[in-house]
């Protein structure tokens, strides 16, 4: 009974239902438009939400997460932009259904499709958490390392570009992570002899800087016009259309959770591991899949929203994030004092159950606001960067100097801001480096925490590794992402996937 209570909270209370609504709505506009990302939404949301309790910040972050995974689709339709990584998928033929006068049934099939994605996640979210918290609860300090490296490992190899690059910059965040007093001797650590220094980088200056500020500078230098296309037509798909594409929304949808629940994979990886499965599973497509398939947008958008709860699973119960915007909400949790991970089953259950009704609660207000939206989109859309960019510039002056009051925030912010903007320009992810920056003290304190439990024993503490169950599956998982992100592994797995081909052809 306890449990459905704390479920139905978001629901019951007026002030959390409010911040799931207003966040889902923010998200839908926010995800929509170009140049902005619900990363980068959810970290100014961190400064702005600093002081506020815990409840109602996640219940805003939460509507943020599921309305900005939506809304890329807006763009992706409408104007063959994607308005955030999740939604490139659907470009492929949400544009040219567009292009045919259907603008208005892609999004509003998109939403749907979306709405029953998100619903699964949230079931799969209430159903497997607790059980893999339970598991997790066995694990010793070096499973914690094996974790924290393995998920930093995941989202190098899933990274765009080259695969060196993203694993350098991941452990260029480890640095960042680690400046500051050590939390086990408290001596100063890469400080360089500067007292601001000692106290580290606070989590929101960095993230505002990477994500934020770094996207002005990036959008200043480039020149993007967009071509709106006007003519929308009908909106709502009919309960027949909706019932012949649910076997692929469920089969789309599992695709998104176990995507989502792979550390680093994310809502971008899921819809196009979705989409390339509808294409070789549907036989008789509406139109070729690329020039309009419903089923193309179907398949993305389904997965994109279903991930959204398979990515909050390694989040709650591992304390490792599952896409770049779950490691900004493990910086939520942290700076409103609490630590994702096992013991948060243990001793906070109630706010996992929050969490899962806000997110369903989300999904409700996205199939509303997706709906009666659509068309009041088409201007929005296209507000000019002239005003767009200095708008959330202020906002990201203002969220860094409220963290401390203090001007040093700002000049790391902006500082921050450049490595960003110089990291997309030469082609570095930047979702590796706030990983890192997260994870990096993790890293640090289990590690040092294993070898202090075999008393700095190497043999003993490398033997733990290949005695334990949990941490024998985890360092395979582990070497094997390591090796598969090697140039000799693709090349021999494209050879063995062409000898295969062959060997088929000539039987």
């Amino acid at each position: 009974m306890d449990l459905l209570l704390n479920f139905l909270t978001p629901l019951l209370n007026p002030q959390l239902l409010l911040m799931v609504a207003i966040g889902t709505f923010a998200g839908i506009y926010v995800g929509a438009i170009p140049g902005l990302s619900v990363t980068m939404a959810v970290a100014l949301l961190l400064s702005l939400t600093y002081s506020w309790d815990i409840l109602p910040a996640i219940a805003l972050i939460i509507g943020i997460y599921t309305g900005g995974v939506y809304g890329g689709s807006r763009a992706a339709i409408l104007l063959n932009i994607p308005g955030a990584p999740a939604a490139v998928a659907t470009t492929f033929d949400g544009y040219p259904l567009a292009q045919k006068g259907e603008a208005g049934k892609a999004m509003g099939l998109a939403t749907v499709t979306s709405v029953i994605g998100g619903m699964v996640g949230v079931f799969f979210l209430a159903f497997t958490t607790p059980a893999i918290s339970q598991l997790a609860l066995n694990f010793a300090h070096r499973d914690y390392f094996l974790l924290a490296f393995m998920g930093l490992l995941l989202v190098g190899s899933l990274s765009k570009g080259s695969f060196i690059k993203a694993v350098f910059v991941a452990f260029l965040g480890i640095i960042i992570g680690l400046v500051g007093l050590d939390n086990i001797t408290a001596t100063p650590r890469l400080t360089f002899g500067m007292l601001d220094l000692q106290r580290g980088f606070n989590i929101v200056v960095v993230i505002l800087g990477i994500f934020g500020f770094s996207e002005v500078l990036y959008q200043m230098s480039k020149s993007i016009s967009f071509t709106v296309v006007n003519k929308v037509g009908r909106i709502i798909p009919s309960l027949k259309t909706v019932i012949k594409y649910l076997p692929l929304s469920l089969q789309s949808s599992v695709i998104g959770v176990i995507s989502g629940a792979l550390p680093g994979v994310g809502g971008e990886i899921a819809a196009l591991f979705s989409y390339d499965r509808a294409k070789k599973s549907v036989k008789n497509p509406s139109r070729p899949f690329g020039e309009g398939a419903y089923e193309g947008v179907v398949a993305p958008e389904t997965a994109n929203n279903a991930a959204i709860g398979g990515a909050l699973i390694p989040m709650l119960t591992l304390g490792i994030p599952g896409d770049a915007v779950t490691a900004v909400i493990i910086g939520a949790f942290v700076i409103h004092g609490l630590n994702p991970g096992p013991l948060m089953m243990t001793d906070s259950p109630d706010m996992f159950w929050v969490i899962t009704g806000s997110l369903f609660l989300s999904n409700i207000f996205l199939l509303i606001f997706g709906i009666i939206g659509i068309k009041t989109f088409q201007k929005i859309v296209t507000i000019p960067k002239g005003i767009l960019l200095p708008v959330i510039t202020v906002l990201t002056i203002i969220g860094a100097y409220s963290i401390n009051n203090s001007m040093t925030d700002i000049y790391w912010m902006i500082a921050f801001g450049f490595v960003g903007y110089f990291c997309r320009v030469f082609g570095f992810s930047i979702a590796p480096l706030v990983l890192g920056v997260i994870l990096g003290p993790l890293i640090d304190k289990s590690l040092r925490a294993s070898l202090i439990a075999s008393q700095h024993n190497i043999g003993d503490f490398l033997l733990g590794f290949v005695t334990s169950p949990i941490s024998i599956v985890l360092l395979f998982i582990t070497l094997f992402v390591l090796v598969s992100g090697t140039s000799p592994y693709k090349k021999m797995k494209a050879l063995l996937v062409q000898k295969t081909r062959l060997l088929f052809k000539n039987e």
